[in-house]
């Protein structure tokens, strides 16, 4: 009697141990499960940022750029008005005397 007395008993402890574990298990994989959706979202965030960084970064060139351009067309207008005037003033000359001549 003590006998299957204590068999029972030892297999009510086996039982509640795997129970046990299996609990532990599925809380560490939960616990696991939620560090990985911890990290994988601060990447995502930090990726966004390192996007909006890099954008921020590229439209400030892109203005510091296109301010250059503006100064570098202006200036070559400006030659070419004035070399132009230089022809012009040639060209005229060049009929006046004709026409006096």
């Amino acid at each position: 009697m003590d006998l299957i007395k204590n068999i029972k008993q030892a297999e009510t402890q086996a039982q509640e141990i795997i129970n046990k574990a299996k609990e532990d298990a599925a809380k560490r994989a939960e616990e696991g499960r939620l560090m990985r959706l911890e990290s994988l979202s601060k990447a995502e965030s930090e990726r966004k940022k390192a996007i909006e960084e890099a954008i921020s970064a590229a439209r400030a060139g892109a203005k510091e750029e296109i301010e250059q351009l503006k100064a570098q067309a202006e200036a070559n207008k400006q030659q070419l008005s004035q070399t132009a005037q230089g022809k012009i003033d040639g060209a005229v000359t060049r009929v006046l005397d004709y026409l006096k001549g």
